[in-house]
């Protein structure tokens, strides 16, 4: 297992600043992905890890190994692409053996190699079909044992179930993660997809414009996030500005939508205004009082029926309705007009400083 350390990294394409002096640590054994909206930098910064693009500052070094002087094929890393990448004109067998014959493995070496390989990624006897027999998910497995039978330091995998169809994805982003654990091996994994990131990943760093805006768990940058960017982009939310108008029993009491909400204390002065997250799971529909619980009242403008799932709008006053989601287990009649009450508790409410 390699540690991967990213020290004040940049890079400018013209007057575009691609990357700008980004730092990161990186576990041995670590599955770390870097997530964020298309033009961010994360895949340029992938590739500079890969050696695909140069730095115009900082150093990357994988151990105590600085490698971004090195050229790509010296790095020891498993590149595995959006487009798959595969040799149209080579067998399963020659596509994952490629990169073992480019290293001058002998060749009884290299068929071993490649049948554990195929049997890592569940394709065991599929050496001799060709690419064009297999199907998007299969493409996607050989695309994924060429890069580990090179045993590699470290796995880049560059948006690599984009291709695939929704439920294709959650199979594969699953037998990435299981595959990734069981061999111990260091993964850097980039995506634009917020629940493919939550479901893998040990850290994320969430990226916007060639900086990091937060890096953490999952479930830490999710709870709590750093900024009104992240907390959009990484799941839904209510992402509200309010004025406040006191304090009240250790909370911020802050109005918006025409409401009065009860937030965490901050260092906000009655009268300034400040912006909060409030997630829609965090909404509840009640018909009595909740203890520790503060409610709002408002009518159902919209409502969703997603299998288990109900996705409901609530109008409050002016502005945007409030999104709430729950399970749907019969107890809320979601008939648009119909007056509701939400009830939330504050705490789970994230307050950024004005």
């Amino acid at each position: 297992m390699t540690a991967v350390t990213i020290s004040r990294v940049a890079r400018t394409f013209g007057a575009v600043r691609a990357v700008a002096g980004v730092s990161i640590a990186i576990e041995a054994g670590e599955l770390f992905t870097l997530l964020g909206p298309s033009g961010c930098g994360k895949t340029t910064l992938l590739r500079m890890v890969a050696g695909f693009c140069d730095l115009d500052e900082g150093s990357i070094h994988f151990a105590d190994r600085r490698i971004d002087t090195l050229p790509p094929h010296r790095r020891n890393t498993g590149m595995v692409f959006q487009n798959y990448a595969i040799f149209p004109n080579l067998t399963v067998h020659g596509n994952v053996a490629y990169g073992l014959s480019a290293r001058g493995v002998a060749a009884d070496d290299m068929r071993g190699r490649v049948e554990r390989a195929l049997a890592l990624v569940h394709l065991p006897g599929y050496g001799e079909r060709w690419p064009h027999q297999l199907s998007g998910g299969q493409l996607q497995r050989v695309a994924l044992a060429r890069s580990l039978v090179i045993e590699p330091d470290v796995l880049l995998l560059d948006e690599p179930l984009s291709n695939l169809d929704a439920q294709l994805r959650v199979d594969m982003r699953r037998e990435i993660r299981a595959l990734q654990q069981r061999l111990g091996i260091t993964a850097i994994y980039v995506t634009h997809d917020q629940e493919e990131a939550l479901a893998i990943s040990d850290r994320i760093a969430v990226m916007r414009a060639g900086r990091l805006e937060q890096v953490g768990a999952p479930a830490a940058i999710y709870r709590a996030p750093a900024t009104p960017f992240v907390a959009e982009f990484l799941g839904a939310t209510n992402l509200l500005t309010g004025r406040v108008a006191g304090r009240e029993d250790g909370h911020l009491l802050v109005d918006a939508l025409g409401r009065r909400f009860r937030l965490p204390a901050v260092d906000a002065a009655a009268g300034t205004d400040v912006t909060f997250s409030l997630r829609p799971e965090a909404l509840q529909p009640v018909t009595v009082a909740v203890a520790g619980a503060a409610t709002v009242a408002g009518e159902i403008a919209a409502a969703e029926h997603l299998g288990a799932l109900l996705h409901l709008e609530v109008r409050l006053g002016d502005g945007p309705p409030l999104r709430v989601a729950m399970l749907d287990d019969g107890a809320v009649a979601p008939a648009v007009g119909r007056p509701v009450t939400l009830a939330y508790d504050p705490s789970r409410i994230t307050v950024f400083p004005p």
